[in-house]
């Protein structure tokens, strides 16, 4: 059996002062799984995303990513451009001044020649039905579409893993359906946050329930409510 993309052992979190939110959680990825993360509002699903990716770290219990345990900053940064993180808030993943220099920042900090990353910008845009969009101020967008360039932004790196939190926040139905489209047909393994139950049926083949502060398994086929 290959080794999984991403592995989580026994891993404990809390807040300083807080009550704990994970505690001894264990979860695997695999390439090209796609695993829906279901629980209550507040019960940390959020907190799990930002611990995968080394924003947060583990008061015990170990991460390991791409067969090497994470401990260090250093070593995370080594991988993100490997996992890409939807934030659940826009405004955390914009911080240019246009649509094109947030989309093409990741691709360029990977090394991407600036004629490379405009084309993967007009690309990564026209598959968000966002054509047209390159020079638009990014503070004066909608919040669905600031939800659409978000996206992007993590789509023009190519990550190997995707974590998604809530991608559909903000959307119509016609966007909802494109998104669904875009992620149904991706190769990259995937764990998905989102309250929209049809929605993670569509575009993921289990379910992990976060309940007690561990994950629980639940059934395989499309995610369960």
């Amino acid at each position: 059996m290959a080794d999984p993309l991403m592995e989580l052992s026994g891993v404990h979190f809390a807040y300083d002062g807080a009550s704990p939110v994970l505690a001894g959680a264990d979860f695997r990825l695999d390439a090209g799984q796609r695993v829906a993360v279901v629980g209550p509002t507040g019960s940390g699903k959020t907190t799990l995303l930002h611990l995968m990716v080394g924003l947060l770290r583990p008061t015990a219990g170990t991460i390991r990513l791409f067969g090497r345990a994470r401990h260090e900053e250093s070593e995370f940064a080594e991988v993100r451009g490997r996992v890409g993180l939807l934030f659940q808030d826009a405004e955390d993943q914009l911080f240019c001044p246009t649509v094109a220099e947030d989309v093409a920042f990741g691709p360029l900090n990977q090394g991407k020649k600036r004629d490379e990353a405009v084309e993967i910008v007009r690309r990564t845009l026209a598959s968000l039905g966002l054509s047209g969009y390159e020079d638009r101020v990014t503070y004066h967008l909608s919040g669905g579409e600031k939800r659409l360039v978000s996206l992007a932004t993590v789509l023009a790196m190519e990550p190997e893993i995707l974590l998604l939190d809530e991608p559909t926040t903000g959307l119509d139905e016609r966007t909802v359906g494109r998104i669904v489209a875009i992620l149904s047909h991706l190769p990259q393994a995937m764990v998905v946050i989102s309250h929209q139950k049809d929605f993670l049926r569509q575009v993921t083949q289990t379910t992990v329930h976060l309940r007690d502060r561990r994950l629980t398994p639940g059934e395989t086929g499309p995610a369960a409510p």
